[in-house]
């Protein structure tokens, strides 16, 4: 049996003829094509007669439109393929089968359809290919701009979307009819606009993945500001320990010269004689002789707190949790205010407050080591008050640091 369709042996299109093979050629670069007995589908629907040229295609017809009758008449257009003549195109389905021999042994001249220039322009200008623009026109039947994006849109799986129709130039064909009713075309506008919503949507979503990514980077700055300032607390915390390290050490050498003198001045009582001369007498004349030679300087404020808090616990030496707790007392006042020195709530006391007086106004030293770190009693007496412009930041820091050494340190205020 004479072949009847040229098949793609790289794809597997079946082609109606060589101009048709060539096309696809030039289109896709394949070049293995043999002649095929299988005939190739044309598959027209009755309800609005568009060809279709496989079973996939009238699906995809039938599931867009709900059409589902179709006449197979691909045995009416079904002839045998030429291979000599490649320019000669297939007749048209409707074209007495009994022509004359003579008529038919010369190739029929081929042109590409008249389509509406105007729209013609605007499709090329949307960047559809001049073929896809001038084949969707002629089988939209010229209809207008929108039907033909909608053939488009339709037949975009097509093989041979991008080839470019061609007619008889001694034919008059009547262009077929559009593809889609006018329901359709509303259903496609309102796809297209859903398709419009849809990419909006995933554009707000890629803007609010963007600003999170924002906002995880300034977070990662923050926490990096945040490891900075905890490393430098640490070092401050251990350079205030070393502190407290040194002054227990001061404090335990001062007891056991205490324990010392006790112990010799036991001995004398009981009639004893010094265990050794040279240790009974020891530092005492030594450490006089040392302060007589160094200069006399006024005390800082920082020693000034310090022996003010000392001066507190020995006050109430008896009583150490009223001590501690004085102390706690004028830690939080100082931290509040080294936190909030905008706050006025913070920087005025009222003197007469019972819990202010039952906690630090009662004890020895208390109203005395707030007035150290910048408070003045105002309005008869009756308020402590910081000015803005006089809280010192360097004074409540060493003010903060005496506090805790003065809590943590069971040695402090002993002697």
């Amino acid at each position: 049996m004479a072949g009847v369709s040229l098949k793609c042996g790289d794809c597997g299109a079946l082609l109606k003829s060589v101009q048709e093979a060539q096309d696809h050629a030039e289109l896709t670069s394949h070049s293995n094509f043999s002649e095929s007995t299988e005939a190739v589908l044309n598959l027209v629907c009755a309800t609005c007669g568009k060809p279709c040229r496989s079973k996939t295609e009238s699906d995809l017809h039938t599931k867009r439109t709900g059409h589902t009758e179709f006449a197979d008449k691909t045995a009416e257009v079904t002839k045998p393929i030429s291979l000599e003549v490649p320019k000669a195109a297939a007749m048209d389905i409707d074209e007495p089968a009994a022509a004359d021999a003579s008529t038919t042994s010369q190739p029929e001249e081929m042109v590409a359809p008249e389509v509406d220039k105007k729209i013609l322009d605007e499709l090329e200008a949307m960047g559809f290919p001049t073929a896809r623009a001038t084949r969707a026109l002629h089988y939209s039947g010229n209809a207008s701009l929108e039907a033909a994006v909608n053939w488009v849109v339709e037949h975009e799986n097509d093989p041979d979307i991008d080839e470019m129709p061609m007619v008889s130039i001694n034919s008059k064909v009547e262009a077929p009819k559009p593809s889609l009713t006018p329901e359709e075309m509303k259903q496609k506008a309102q796809e297209l606009r859903e398709r419009a919503r849809k990419k909006k949507e995933e554009e707000e979503k890629k803007t609010e993945r963007e600003k999170e990514k924002e906002r995880i980077r300034i977070g990662k700055e923050l926490l990096e500001a945040k490891r900075i300032e905890e490393q430098n607390e640490r070092k401050r915390l251990m350079a205030l320990r070393k502190a407290e390290k040194d002054e227990e050490k001061r404090a335990r050498e001062k007891i056991r010269q205490k324990l010392e003198e006790d112990k010799a001045e036991r001995r004398r009582k009981l009639g004893l004689p010094p265990e050794d001369p040279a240790t009974v007498k020891p530092s005492a004349p030594v450490v006089e002789e040392k302060k007589s030679m160094l200069p006399v300087r006024p005390a800082t404020k920082q020693e000034q707190m310090r022996e003010c808090l000392r001066s507190l616990k020995q006050s109430h030496k008896d009583d150490d949790a009223k001590v501690k707790r004085a102390f706690q007392t004028l830690l939080t006042y100082i931290g509040n205010v080294a936190k909030n020195p905008s706050e006025e709530k913070f920087r005025k006391i009222r003197l007469n407050n019972q819990t202010f007086q039952d906690r630090v106004g009662s004890l020895q030293g208390g109203i005395g080591f707030l007035e150290l770190c910048g408070f003045e009693k105002i309005e008869g007496d009756e308020f402590l008050f910081l000015a803005r412009d006089k809280v010192d930041m360097a004074v409540l820091n060493s003010a903060g640091s005496e506090l805790t050494s003065a809590i943590n340190n069971p040695f402090f205020g002993v002697l």
